[in-house]
Order: structure tokens, then C-alpha cells, then sequence
């Protein structure tokens, strides 16, 4: 059968001319509907192709041979980093695939899972129809029920959350009504989200790796396998990156950012040993509002990577004020134009005090002293209004600076070139425009340790879990964390949080997903108030 040649542009104008405008129109609308199908098609196909490769390389590598010349707690550990991609990619693969498949087609059939132990204890959660009542008019008869459990845990013990959806028929009209079953983070799914927030939190906040979750779990009554434990952090990363995605974008909005960097360890498939990745973060300013950190993992320590997290690749780039050290890899930032640079001083302290401590140096005493008064005036500005701060500022901590910068510009050609004292004093010379920066401008910080504690718990997590398993696995664990780290800057319980948050996030609206984000989130119990 012949196929009818779509309609060209000539054609189109040609129907407007005969005052079949409204034809043509609605002609176009197809046109771009079927080019927007066929794009969003091959998009699919391509990611769907890319997945599945990366699934096949992941298999590859944890099931050849020299992956079992790992010690026993680096193959541990390995393993729960792959399990875990594993699961992240099949994830995202389901969600393709589902789009991709025809409503005719059935989907797969899932493998049922073994029964709960009889023994643990059982809480009855019904569902039942808000109105029994048959829309003929009949009031309608209970007539059996179906039952899902879900695996609870509490510290120290397993519970089961029995869900009865009772089945309610009219007899006259053969009308069946039943509750819907409750969305699940993970569709059918065993967990409850409170044992999901608990394997995150353990994980990523309390630096427990999944092999000892397991051990944990097995002494409370039940052992859940660690690929089991990793299957899910899998899938729980892919449904939260959506709320981490956001944050940043909230994040970028800020006129003030800290940045900072840290080397994470990562394992090199199929050599057993670890080379250097490197961990960013990225922070609100001191003095705002909001307060988040978004994480980015990354393959190495080159500039682009913090020119790709802040949108300098594209026309959105972020343009502010950035509180960073002396790297160079945040100087073409800079360059660039939009971004100014801002030091920091306890950067600069810093090398004084090594100084002192390693010779008694009186020309660091005497620099220390200095800084010291700069952060004594900081102390007592840094809870008043914007412009009390930079009034005090200008007052008493101006006359410091200057008297620093006299000291250094008198005392540096006494210093032999290439010493310590030589280039502690350089430090400061160097980059006095950007660390004084903050002198004139109420935003700004004197330094940039509020985002160098956000990097302190990964110096903790490094001492447990050791190194990162794969990229991928870096890179959930950044995310995971973000959330986790922003919660808790916003006095959130982090296991409250992600509790809620994953209980309702299967149903909560793209264009509402703001409220779950832990800058402004309000807990279930206050919530109810507003």
C-alpha cells in the first residue's frame, strides 16, 4: 500500500492561500508532534543501548578473574559498589524499557520472593474504600482481601507491616472496589522506607559498609544479603537524584558560593588498586539563608570539573561571589569574567601557624596576632545585620588589614627568597585583593571553613569504607550524602527526613518535588500545622 508523502512547507502555504489555514495548522501540529515522538524515540533507543553496555562491562568486571585477586574486605566492598550499579542501571533500564513498551504488551514477570520468617512480629496496616457504596445505590459486601507485607526495622529489631486491602462487591451489580495499593519507592518491594532510610543513614551518614549492615541485621533476627542491602541503595540513588538535582539548581540561584576539594580514593577495575578521585563541594554562603551542600564526585582534579558543576559550559552559567582556596583549577573561572574570587584567611593563617610551630618563628607570632584581631572582629559581627557587620567591618577591621599589609610589604625583602617565611608572606601578598575582598562586601566570610566542614565527613567515611568501588557508585554516594548533609545543616534528623521523604516521594508531583528538599522541609507533625 502506497504511504502518502507528508505535506512540505509550499503545501502548507498553499492551503493558508485558500483559507484552509485552520487544516494547515493542524497539519504542522502533527508534523512537529511526529519529529518530537521520533526524537524522543531515538533518544531512548541510545540510552537504552548505552545502559545495557554498561550493565554487560559492570558483569565483566566483577565476575573476572581479576577481581578475585581483591583481599576479602576490598572484594567486599567492591562488590556492594557493583551490586549497587547494578541495581541503579536496571532501574533506570525499567523505566525505558516501560515507556518503550506497547500497552498491549504484559510486562515481565517478576521472581516472587521467599515469605517473611513466621516469627517476627506483624502490624496490620488496612485499606479500605473511603465509600462502600455501589454507584447504583447498593451498599456493597466485603468479600475477601488481598495482603502485602513489607519488612520494617527499628535498632535492634525486625517488624513486618502486614497491608490488608479488603475487597469489597455489590451483589447486583458485580462491581468490585479496592483501596489502591500504597506506591512503594521500589514498586513491589520488600523494604519499607524506613528500613531504606535506615540502610542510607547507616551508610553514608554512620560509615557502616554493607557487609557489616548485613552481620548487624543477622544478630536482630533476619540476614539480609548484602547484594539484597545493595540493590537497594542502588535504587533509592536513581529515585532520589531528581530532589539532589534541584537542590542544586536552588544552589546556583545564590549570589554567594564555597568551594572546595578533597582526593577520595577509587578502585581501578581489574588491577586491585586505587588511584586518586577527587570529591567537591559546593556550599551556600556563610551568610545566607539557605543552607545546602551539593557533593560532585569526579574522575580527577582538572578545572573543568567545577566549570561543568557551575553551568560555565553553556549559556547559564553561574555568576557570583566564590570563597575558594588558591587551586588553579578555579582561576579560569575567574578569567572568565561573572565570578569573583574570594580567599581565604585561614588559608593564609594557616601557613603562619606551621611556621610557628616549627621554629618559633617571631614573624609568624606577629602575623598570627594580626589575623587574630581580623577574627576577633568576626566573632562578634557575624550574627548582626548586614549592615552593622560591614559598618564594624570598615571601622575596626580595615585598620587591621592595613596594618597586616605595611608588616608584610615591610618585613618581605628581609626574608631570603625561596624560605618558608618567604612564602608564607607570598601567600598572603599574592592573593590580597581576594582575601580582603570580603572587607567591603556584608556577604562575603572571612574563610571558607564552613565548606571545609562539610568535607569532614567524608575524611571519616575514607577510614571505614576506604575507597570508592566505581565511579558510578562515587557518584550516588555524592548525591545521598548532599541530602543527608544538608538535612542535618538544616537540624533535621537525617533518618526522619529521608524516612518521610521516601515514603512520599513515589506520589509526589514533579512541579511540588521543592517541598521535599531538606532546606525546606518540614516534618510530618508540623506540617499538619501550617
Amino acid at each position: 500500500m502506497a504511504v502518502a508523502a507528508p505535506l512540505s512547507a509550499e503545501d502548507i502555504a498553499s492551503l493558508e492561500a485558500a483559507g484552509l489555514g485552520h487544516i494547515g495548522a493542524k497539519v504542522r501540529a502533527l508534523l512537529d508532534r511526529q519529529a518530537h515522538d521520533r526524537h524522543e524515540i531515538e533518544w531512548r533507543d541510545a540510552k537504552i543501548e548505552k545502559l545495557t553496555f554498561e550493565m554487560a562491562q559492570l558483569r565483566r568486571v566483577k565476575f573476572g578473574k581479576k577481581s578475585e585477586q581483591l583481599d576479602a574486605e576490598q572484594k567486599a566492598l567492591f562488590d556492594e559498589a557493583v551490586d549497587a550499579d547494578l541495581a541503579a542501571l536496571e532501574a533506570q533500564l525499567a523505566e525505558l524499557m516501560a515507556a518503550k513498551r506497547k500497552d498491549t504488551e504484559p510486562a515481565p514477570e517478576r521472581p516472587k520472593r521467599a515469605a517473611l520468617p513466621a516469627d517476627l512480629p506483624r502490624v496490620e496496616r488496612h485499606h479500605e474504600p473511603s465509600d462502600t457504596t455501589c454507584p447504583c445505590g447498593c451498599q456493597m459486601t466485603r468479600i475477601g482481601e488481598d495482603v502485602s507485607e513489607k519488612l520494617d526495622y527499628t535498632p535492634g529489631s525486625f517488624t513486618v507491616e502486614r497491608h490488608v486491602r479488603g475487597k469489597w462487591a455489590c451483589a447486583k451489580c458485580r462491581t468490585l472496589t479496592q483501596a489502591p495499593v500504597p506506591a512503594e519507592i521500589i514498586d513491589k518491594g520488600l523494604p519499607t522506607s524506613g528500613l531504606l532510610a535506615h540502610v542510607l543513614v547507616a551508610k553514608h551518614s554512620d560509615h557502616l559498609p554493607l557487609y557489616r549492615q548485613e552481620a548487624i541485621f543477622e544478630r536482630a533476627g533476619l540476614a539480609i544479603p548484602r547484594s539484597t542491602l545493595a540493590a537497594w541503595v542502588g535504587v533509592c540513588g536513581v529515585r532520589l537524584q531528581p530532589l539532589v538535582d534541584a537542590m542544586k539548581a536552588d544552589l546556583l540561584r545564590l549570589p554567594v558560593l564555597h568551594a572546595d576539594e578533597t582526593p577520595v580514593a577509587m578502585l581501578a577495575p581489574g588491577t586491585g588498586k586505587t588511584h586518586r578521585a577527587y570529591l567537591w563541594a559546593y556550599a551556600s554562603g556563610a551568610f545566607e539563608t539557605m543552607r545546602a551542600v551539593v557533593y560532585d564526585f569526579t574522575e580527577s582534579r582538572s578545572g573543568q570539573h567545577p566549570r561543568s558543576f557551575l553551568g560555565h559550559d553553556n549559556a547559564s552559567a553561574w555568576k557570583g561571589s566564590l570563597v575558594c582556596d588558591d587551586y588553579a583549577g578555579y582561576k579560569a573561572l575567574f578569567l572568565d569574567g561573572g565570578i569573583t574570587e574570594v580567599g581565604c584567611m585561614a588559608h593564609a593563617r594557616r601557613k603562619f601557624v606551621e611556621l610557628h610551630l616549627t621554629n618559633k618563628s617571631t614573624l609568624a607570632a606577629t602575623a598570627i596576632e594580626l589575623i587574630g584581631q581580623l577574627y576577633g572582629v568576626e566573632r562578634e559581627v557575624k550574627d548582626l545585620p548586614a549592615e552593622d557587620r560591614l559598618r564594624e567591618r570598615r571601622t575596626r577591621a580595615v585598620p587591621v588589614a592595613e596594618a597586616l599589609l605595611m608588616w608584610l610589604l615591610e618585613y618581605r625583602p628581609k626574608v631570603p627568597d625561596g624560605s618558608a617565611t618567604a612564602r608564607a608572606m607570598d601567600y598572603s601578598l599574592n592573593r590580597w585583593a581576594a582575601l580582603t575582598r570580603y572587607l567591603g562586601d556584608p556577604a562575603l566570610p572571612i574563610d571558607n571553613n564552613f565548606d571545609e566542614q562539610q568535607i569532614r565527613p567524608w575524611a571519616t567515611g575514607r577510614k571505614n569504607w576506604l575507597f570508592a568501588g566505581t565511579l558510578l557508585a562515587g557518584q550516588r554516594a555524592a548525591a545521598i550524602m548532599s541530602l543527608i548533609q544538608t538535612a542535618k545543616l538544616n537540624g533535621h534528623d537525617p533518618y526522619a527526613y529521608l524516612k518521610d521523604v521516601l515514603q512520599r516521594l513515589p506520589t509526589q508531583r514533579a512541579r511540588d518535588i521543592g517541598e521535599l528538599l531538606p532546606h525546606r522541609w518540614l516534618r510530618p507533625d508540623l506540617a499538619t500545622l501550617r
